[in-house]
């Protein structure tokens, strides 16, 4: 199960979305003349050094964590191969949306303020590793696949 190179690639991808958690989405951002981070938990206020939440994102917290989990159940599911293949490809359409919707969370944190290459955190690259990490699983679950086929024409 886990000497496959796929469920690697799934262990990643579900270890770079709970990163998340982690790495800001944006940070250094001065929403009405103080700094802010924003993350997937909420926004961060730097006061006198010191971090403090200011407004939680509860829906995006739980999504990350779904997200986050999707990869790894996907890893446990080795006896059917072609359920793995149309979860990965189900879980990347859902990280497209996710990604899309943690986009709009930050613009609507930021409000007019323009984020730049100073601004964004890394937190907004998450998951485009991710997808691709899962694109990659899904090929070497295909040929897997096509591996077993050739072995069983064998037999």
């Amino acid at each position: 199960m886990l000497q496959r190179i796929q469920s690697v690639y799934l262990l990643f991808a579900s270890l770079v979305l709970f990163a998340l958690f982690f790495f800001p989405l944006a940070h250094n951002v001065y929403v009405a003349g103080k700094p802010v981070s924003i993350m997937v938990t909420g926004i961060l206020q730097d006061d006198n050094g010191a971090q403090k939440h200011t407004e939680s994102f509860t829906a995006l917290t739980a999504a990350t964590a779904i997200a986050g989990l999707i990869p790894l159940v996907i890893i446990f599911l080795f006896k059917n191969r072609k359920q793995q293949i149309m979860l990965c490809y189900a879980a990347i359409v859902i990280l497209i949306g996710y990604s899309f919707w943690m986009a709009q969370t930050v613009k609507g944190a930021v409000g007019s303020i323009q984020l730049d290459a100073r601004t964004m955190g890394i937190g907004l690259f998450l998951t485009s590793i991710s997808i691709v990490l899962l694109i990659m699983a899904a090929k070497s679950i295909q040929r897997d696949e096509k591996l077993i086929k050739s072995a069983d024409r064998l037999r």
